[in-house]
């Protein structure tokens, strides 16, 4: 891997970590649609850290309430009945799903699930799963000649039921295509929660999954060494920074504007992807010789 090559790819790992669009979708057709060799799993997982490092820093005083409250509430009965310490268990919780699903899948993870015909299907599938989530979430806010507005969930109405389901809907994003933001935002949305309160729990529960995946693709590369560690490492960096100003734009835009863009975005590309691989002007493992 170039240096120009791990910077363009930084970049896109940076934009679209948080969108509702896949990142990892995108990395594999940035590198399809240049003719690069595909990055693969464990660089998308490595240049993950530099995104949740953003996620870190940006959410910290919330990060720093949360497990401060849950490490008392280990010795202390009382901080039982935290919001915070009860946020703490609810994103253990959730992270099972994912941390299971993702050993048990490592190999088609790495292999099948990089088909660019299913990085179709799955664009255009969440695509619609999230638009119908987004209507719902409307009608609910703004309602209507027969309806009244309705009051959403936030986080203080989060349980364990709640967070196991958004657990599996994040699981769900070891599928290129699927977007862990997208499939963790459309199903809060789906079970009655706000925008924001979606798209917080979505960002504070990446935490663990992604980090636990990306010291694990650390460990695996340094054994294998098939990994081009300045590129790599550089991609991080560059998908920090960008990250970053991501989130910061990304929280303020959904508190007043619908996910609408993102899905008519999803379903175009989902639908130009199969044209080109229809008519072999692309074909749907180019570039899975790459690491």
């Amino acid at each position: 891997m170039s240096w120009f090559e791990s910077f363009i790819l930084g970049l896109v790992q940076g934009l679209t970590e948080f969108l509702p669009i896949s990142s990892s979708a995108h990395l594999r057709l940035t590198a399809a649609f240049a003719g690069w060799e595909d990055p693969g799993a464990a660089f998308t997982a490595i240049t993950q850290i530099g995104t949740e490092t953003a996620v870190l820093i940006y959410f910290r005083k919330d990060i720093g309430r949360i497990v401060t409250a849950w490490f008392r509430s280990l010795t202390d009965k009382s901080m039982r009945a935290d919001h915070d310490a009860q946020m703490g268990w609810l994103v253990i919780v959730g992270s099972i799903p994912i941390g299971v699903l993702g050993v048990t899948l490592k190999d088609q993870i790495e292999g099948p699930f990089r088909d660019l015909r299913l990085i179709a299907t799955t664009l255009i599938v969440m695509g619609v799963v999230l638009g119908i989530a987004d209507r719902l979430a409307a009608r609910d806010e703004i309602g209507g000649r027969h309806r009244v507005v309705r009051e959403r969930k936030t986080l203080k109405d989060l349980g364990i039921r709640d967070g196991l389901i958004y657990g599996f809907c994040q699981a769900m994003a070891l599928i290129p295509g699927v977007s862990r933001s997208g499939a963790t935002i459309s199903g809060g949305l789906l079970m009655g929660y706000t925008r924001e309160s979606a798209a917080r729990y979505s960002f504070l529960l990446a935490i663990p999954a992604v980090l636990a995946s990306g010291v694990f693709e650390l460990k695996d590369a340094g054994e294998g060494g098939h990994i081009s560690w300045g590129p790599t490492l550089f991609a991080t960096i560059v998908a920090f920074g960008v990250g970053y100003a991501v989130i910061a734009w990304f929280m303020k835009f959904i508190t007043t504007k619908s996910f609408m863009p993102f899905v008519y975005y999803r379903i175009a590309l989902g639908i130009l992807l199969f044209i080109l691989v229809g008519t072999d002007t692309l074909s749907p493992h180019a570039g899975e010789s790459g690491g």
